[in-house]
């Protein structure tokens, strides 16, 4: 069978990507492959708030956990106030640390509540094709001109109950941006034209969630588009169920009920396997390539031990690595779920953010500002262990051989000191 032109474009793409020794920038959630791997990109095992491999260290007000990303010597990330009134994007020079722009993208009278867990700026921004896209869920999409910091379109009118804050980020496939709205009283996803903001297609949730209550209707997940036997697949967790859907028209392909609620993990693809984590403490490794109801045919096996909560998985040499809320970081076959490893990382808060891997070593972090290194293995090896004044609710961004970290009252360039 002849592929299409645009599936081979897409693959190749990936492919290409993946080959990248590291990373030449980070333009969205978990990086370019949405796997937070960077590949051969050499940092620095050591660093501290004594300027040890720091290149800079810039100041940030506001309250919000988006992660930062990284683009043509550009560092965009989203921030809000405490109370929600106000929605920001950022940008920072990604050489020097100095503040480039700060737009006011949303005023809002009467913000949603949300949780003291969450933040009002939560969602990732994504920079793709000239273009910044930040998103506040029920508060506001929109895109903004990456060099310039002006702003090109909004969308205001995708309404829903977070309940508890948003926290999906937007992702981009091809010309389009696909955005989570799982709310506790809607549950859908959209597909949004960059270049306009028009909707291309909107889908509600298709299965039953067996419940009536919406706190347990809510998720907040990052999708991924995933390509399986020539066939893209829209992989898209929600709260109860999985779906996966044609990207290009919101075409419902497959569902599995893998349980849960508040998920947020991002899901991963590797081997045949996509791994799906239902934010309740557990997972499924599910086949794609389906047909509707694929719970009796297509799940391989499900795991409640040991199993991240709110931070994504790691997918490195044949091994599945992830870490728990409380910090028990693990190793795992991924053909089977068996644990390899299961260890306690240490230090204080609670590990949310998604850990990052360059050049065989894991970088985790913690809520109150604990950095620990691992070695990749089938053996638990600590490397070392870091601390920076606050802590981290956002996932690192690599590019090139320089890693930049958000805490919750700075952002920081961690690279090797010439």
């Amino acid at each position: 069978m002849n592929t299409p032109p645009t599936l081979s474009a897409f693959s190749l793409l990936l492919l290409t990507a993946s080959l990248c020794a590291k990373p030449a920038y980070w333009n969205q959630f978990r990086g370019p492959n949405g796997d937070g791997d960077a590949g051969d990109a050499s940092l620095p095992l050591v660093f501290n708030e004594g300027h040890q491999n720091i290149t800079w260290k810039t100041p940030v007000t506001g309250k919000a956990w988006s992660s930062p990303v990284v683009r043509d010597g550009m560092v965009w990330m989203t921030n809000a106030l405490v109370d929600g009134k106000q929605m920001w994007a950022v940008c920072l020079d990604f050489k020097t640390g100095k503040t480039l722009h700060e737009t006011l993208v949303f005023e809002n009278e009467k913000p949603q509540f949300c949780h003291k867990m969450n933040s009002y700026a939560t969602p990732t921004p994504v920079i793709e094709g000239g273009r910044v896209f930040v998103h506040f869920g029920t508060h506001g999409t929109a895109a903004l001109d990456a060099k310039t910091g002006k702003k090109l379109w909004e969308r205001r009118d995708f309404k829903c109950n977070h309940f508890r804050g948003a926290a999906a980020s937007p992702i981009p496939f091809e010309k389009s941006l696909i955005v989570h709205f799982d709310g506790y009283d809607l549950q859908y996803v959209v597909a949004l034209d960059q270049s306009s903001g028009k909707t291309l297609w909107r889908k509600d949730r298709a299965f039953d969630f067996r419940t009536n209550n919406g706190d347990n209707k809510k998720a907040y997940c990052t999708p991924s588009v995933i390509e399986h036997k020539d066939r893209l697949e829209l992989i898209s967790p929600a709260a109860a169920a999985t779906e996966s859907r044609n990207p290009r028209t919101g075409e419902l392909f497959w569902t599995a009920r893998t349980g849960g609620m508040n998920s947020s993990s991002r899901p991963i693809y590797r081997d045949g396997l996509v791994y799906v984590f239902s934010g309740m403490g557990s997972m499924s490794a599910i086949k794609p390539g389906g047909t509707g109801d694929v719970d009796k045919t297509h799940i391989a096996w499900t795991r409640r031990k040991v199993v991240a909560k709110k931070s994504s998985p790691l997918f490195l040499d044949g091994l599945l690595y992830m870490t728990s809320d409380e910090g028990v970081a693990s190793c795992s076959d991924p053909q089977t779920g068996e644990i390899i490893w299961a260890e306690r990382l240490g230090g204080k808060g609670q590990y949310a953010a998604s850990p990052v891997h360059a050049n065989g070593h894991i970088y985790f972090s913690s809520s109150e500002g604990d950095f620990p290194v691992l070695k990749a293995g089938r053996k638990f090896e600590m490397i070392s262990r870091n601390k920076l004044d606050s802590g981290c609710m956002a996932s690192p961004s690599i590019v090139g051989d320089a890693m930049v970290i958000r805490t919750k009252t700075h952002v920081y360039r961690i690279e090797k000191s010439s």
